[in-house]
């Protein structure tokens, strides 16, 4: 599989994790409280890249099972490769979804950190040092 597209789907994964709850529940109360939450900007990407992803019956499923175990790193990371996986398979998708994302890169959204010690980046963190975890010593 192409090095690119991994790190597409890893990206994009990473950013919808945090949305997953709210996705797979649409309705007028779970668009109240995702717009709350992460801002309108960042929840009309998250519903852009999820109605385009979803669809896809193997990621609908991935994401349904992260949603019903949140704490499950190795599920979470079934949510990306399920989108590598849709990605390879369907050319239109995949420029779709580079698209959408290039959108989202341009237009300087953040991804969201989400769960405990998570750390997000905004720019250029060379010879920075990010330290998470409990009774750490610098």
């Amino acid at each position: 599989m192409d090095p690119k597209l991994l790190e597409l789907a890893q990206h994009v994964g990473t950013f919808l994790i945090p949305f997953l709850p709210y996705l797979l529940k649409i309705g007028d109360k779970a668009v109240e409280e995702a717009s709350k939450k992460f801002g309108e900007a960042a929840w009309d990407q998250a519903k852009a890249l999820g109605n385009k992803l979803l669809r896809k019956e193997r990621v609908q499923k991935a994401a349904e099972a992260a949603v019903a175990l949140p704490d499950n790193t190795a599920i979470q990371q079934g949510v990306a490769t399920e989108i590598a996986r849709a990605l390879e398979e369907d050319r239109d998708l995949q420029q779709e979804i580079a698209r959408l994302w290039g959108e989202d890169q341009s237009a300087g959204h953040a991804v969201i950190a989400s769960g405990d010690r998570s750390v997000t980046i905004g720019g250029n963190v060379s010879g920075s040092t990010i330290i998470t975890g409990d009774n750490n010593k610098v």
